[in-house]
């Protein structure tokens, strides 16, 4: 499970191990010998030189960061990143010991923690009705009492009288560490990192979250708009192998608390993605991810813009 030692075990790099290794023995022969991928990066004058950036991008696809990194590895003008990833893909072991060694962060979710807990007290997985019960009693959010209710505070019940506050404050620690993760490889180990603000993976551009905007406004790092194109009509399945076909990126125009998102600037500190930040700065960091789902809704194509009404 993906906690606070595992956490602390991590050790980024600025020229990770991993990376070099898929890019030269799995990407370099998939995209230029077993198939044809161009990839292309328009408006790459965009990205700042000499200074770490926050990159938000559009997702796809299981793969669409690496055609991105691949490029910017070859043209040897940026530093190596990392990328914000789900907690759900290091349930397996030697998976696990691969995306650490490629230089990643994993972001556990709430869910993530509570269907993890009731696996270890029941030694079976929980299912989608009875997480969404239990999910809601812990957020405040039951209407009433079905069966599925009265399902899941047995379950609380079972795990803990205090269970709920219990995983409100172990997700809140867990957090704190990411970000200090991600604090750490930007502002002291020289590296970018990738962030997906949907959250999840969505062909059309779906709507942003706040976890971005706050470690942006945390470190004061500028954030560079990626817009994918075509990237899951390449990598078309769960496998790493790319078809043949072309994926463009287009880079926005950076985004600084100095310049556009000045007026969401916060000059006190604060501890980025915790339940504290979010009440006192809401309207800040949403306000930030508006901004930044916009950049790159106007950068993609017509099928993957929210407002696209032709599909």
């Amino acid at each position: 499970m993906i906690d606070i030692e595992y956490l602390k075990k991590i050790r980024l790099t600025s020229r990770p191990l991993g990376q070099r290794i898929v890019a030269n023995f799995l990407l370099l022969p998939n995209y230029r010998l077993f198939a044809k991928v161009d990839i292309q990066i328009e408006n790459v004058e965009r990205i700042p030189r000499g200074e770490n950036v926050i990159f938000a991008m559009n997702h796809t696809d299981r793969f669409n960061y690496w055609p991105f990194q691949y490029k910017l590895f070859k043209m040897k003008e940026f530093p190596f990143t990392t990328v914000w990833v789900k907690a759900k893909y290091y349930k397996n072991a030697m998976l696990a010991k691969g995306l650490d060694l490629c230089n990643l962060i994993p972001v556990p979710s709430m869910g993530y923690f509570i269907e993890e807990f009731y696996r270890k007290k029941f030694n079976r997985r929980m299912d989608k009705g009875l997480y969404r019960a239990v999910k809601d009693l812990i957020d405040g959010r039951i209407a009433e009492a079905g069966p599925n209710e009265r399902a899941a505070l047995e379950a609380l019940q079972a795990m803990g009288d205090q269970f709920a506050d219990f995983i409100r404050g172990y997700y809140e620690s867990v957090m704190e560490k990411v970000a200090d993760l991600s604090r750490a490889a930007l502002c002291e180990q020289g590296i970018n990192l990738i962030i997906f603000p949907e959250g999840t993976r969505s062909v059309k551009l779906a709507e942003g979250r706040t976890g971005l905007a706050q470690l942006a406004l945390h470190t004061e790092k500028k954030i560079v708009p990626v817009a994918c194109n075509n990237s899951e009509e390449v990598y078309t399945g769960s496998l790493p192998f790319a078809r043949s076909g072309r994926i463009t990126y287009r880079i926005g125009e950076p985004l600084s608390v100095h310049d556009r998102l000045k007026e969401f600037r916060i000059p006190e500190p604060f501890n980025p993605l915790s339940r504290e930040a979010q009440q006192r700065y809401r309207e800040q960091f949403e306000g930030v991810t508006r901004i930044v789902m916009e950049s790159i809704e106007r950068m993609l194509d017509d099928k993957y813009r929210r407002s696209f009404a032709g599909t």
